[in-house]
């Protein structure tokens, strides 16, 4: 069996040229300033390839990892599959997700610099969850603003939040000028509860606000999933031919994937498998969206970054998507999409929580409605005409369901709906972007 890995791997040497620069907005010069440890800005723009796991983080860390990897024989049988499937599970611990691993670090690099409160948004909850489990480990307070729509379909997960210390607020909030400003209280939309945390947070003294899934040091931390699979799948011997990974914001698709990417580029895999980021059609930025500078929250302090997106106002019809709702990817996912490395599907609520509950019971785990997605577009990939590359499929199952049963009772009751993002309403609402050109990426 697989150990837990000393360190984290970071992708950014291998890309051959740095990022597109981030931008600062007019609105930051009167708005909100956030204070990164520097420790995480160094993960975020360090060509260092390697960064060993603090033993506080890793000591939490082997409290539920290495997570497990299964060949899902009975999946393959249900949906028919001619190549192998296989499954990274990370729901195995207290968050229920993928989104513990960077929690806990970014927990444990904020307490160190002195910061007493953590403050979030989160949409499904799953990130909320995380941060107030990391959190409470490393003795900070946490509030959490989570999608109100989201809350009120996951009251349960407020209570988990709520048992482990944090403070949960629904978005729109009352706490905030955002909130009251926003025009009712049937929120959808995932950059408003982080603009309103952003917002919190500035308004007290030792709090900072923290954020889970875009940033290019979360992908980092996530790198363990990664790192793990490939290790996992050598001990196998098993051969795949895509690696698949749903995608919100990016952390659990680049944690999955982007290992690989390294790998290859170091020399160590004899092939590249196919990275495959599987989005809800509901936000379809990858698929979809356009290569523009926008705002990562509804603020607009906040840096201008270089992602795909279908733009900060578009109004997110309600789904089961959940954590897939942001309107962009992150940055670091969006470069290696523009460059042709990452490939990228659209999917369904339908599709997706067919997908969830097949796999239920063919595997008896109940997958998250995020990871739907990814489960969705591996029974494509594995049921193709042409396989991928006829090696096998890794797919990263981010989370369990349990506390998302409200989706899976709406697709039995046959009231779940897919409404595709309309073509004029994107166009709209990406218009007046900035467009990423080799000249605005720096690059000769």
């Amino acid at each position: 069996m697989t150990g837990l890995p000393p360190a984290w791997r970071s992708v950014l040497p291998c890309l051959g040229e740095p990022l597109p620069p981030d931008l600062t907005p007019q609105a930051a010069a009167t708005g909100v300033s956030v204070q990164l440890p520097l420790e995480l800005v160094r993960q975020a723009i360090s060509a260092r390839e390697w960064w060993p796991i603090p033993e506080p983080v890793r000591a939490e860390y082997a409290r539920y990892r290495p997570s497990p990897l299964w060949r899902a024989r009975r999946f393959e049988a249900e949906i028919g599959a001619r190549v192998p499937i296989y499954v990274k599970y990370e729901g195995g611990n207290l968050s229920g997700s993928h989104k513990l691993n960077t929690a806990l670090a970014q927990a444990y690099y904020y307490q160190r610099a002195g910061v007493r409160e953590l403050v979030t948004g989160t949409g499904a909850g799953q990130w909320g969850t995380a941060l107030a489990a990391a959190a409470a480990t490393f003795g900070l307070a946490c509030t959490v603003f989570m999608v109100d729509g989201s809350l009120r379909d996951k009251p349960y997960r407020g209570s988990l939040m709520r048992l482990l210390g944090a403070s949960v607020h629904a978005s729109p909030s009352a706490l905030t000028g955002l909130g009251r400003g926003s025009g009712g209280p049937a929120g959808n939309s995932l950059a408003l509860a982080i603009g309103e945390a952003v917002e919190y947070a500035k308004a007290g003294p030792g709090r900072a606000f923290c954020i889970g899934s875009g940033e290019t040091y979360s992908l980092l931390h996530q790198s363990v999933i990664g790192l793990e699979a490939i290790e996992q799948l050598s001990e196998a011997d098993a051969r795949v031919g895509a690696v698949i990974g749903c995608v919100g914001a990016g952390s659990n698709f680049g944690g999955a994937a982007l290992p690989f990417l390294a790998g290859y580029a170091a020399g160590e895999l004899g092939e590249l498998p196919e990275l495959v980021a599987a989005e809800s059609a509901a936000t379809p930025k990858l698929t979809r969206g356009v290569y523009a500078y926008d705002v990562t929250d509804a603020t607009g302090t906040g840096p201008l970054e270089a992602m795909y997106t279908i733009g900060s106002g578009f109004a997110i019809p309600s789904s089961h998507a959940a954590g897939l709702r942001f309107h962009g990817a992150a940055k670091l996912v969006s470069a290696l999409r523009h460059r042709g490395q990452v490939a990228a599907v659209a999917i369904g609520q339908a599709e997706a929580l067919e997908a969830g509950r097949r796999f239920a019971l063919a595997e008896l785990v109940v997958p998250a409605p995020e990871a739907g997605h990814a489960l969705a577009a591996a029974a494509r990939a594995a049921t193709g005409e042409v396989p991928a590359k006829e090696d096998g499929v890794l797919v990263c199952v981010s989370g369990h369901g349990l506390l998302d049963l409200t989706a899976y009772d709406d697709l039995l009751a046959g009231t779940v709906t897919d409404t595709p993002a309309d073509e004029q309403a994107l166009r709209a609402a990406t218009a007046r972007l900035r467009l990423v050109t080799a000249q605005s990426a720096g690059v000769s």
